[in-house]
């Protein structure tokens, strides 16, 4: 159990390391059109769509990835209390 519990926390790691790139780069022009900004936007797009669907912008502010970095932060601290319990 703990190896999967491992596994899983390092994936959300990496992902939650992803999207803070991904956020990071929409303030430098042009860096979503390197390979490396096209790929962040296929794995976070996705993810990040349905937030921004919900939460509204607030001015020029875009809120949806906070919101969407505190439900991944939820998410990950679930997935820890549920092998607590099954431990």
């Amino acid at each position: 159990m703990g190896l999967i519990y491992d596994v899983l926390s390092t994936l959300i790691q990496l992902y939650s390391w992803a999207l803070i790139i991904y956020i990071l780069m929409s303030w430098f022009p042009n860096a979503k059109e390197s390979s490396i900004g096209q790929f962040l936007t296929r794995i976070c797009e996705p993810y990040l769509e349905p937030f921004r669907r919900i939460v509204p912008p607030l001015g020029m502010i875009d809120i949806s990835p906070i919101v969407a970095f505190i439900v991944l932060n939820l998410a990950q601290a679930g997935l820890a209390q549920l092998f607590r319990w099954l431990i």
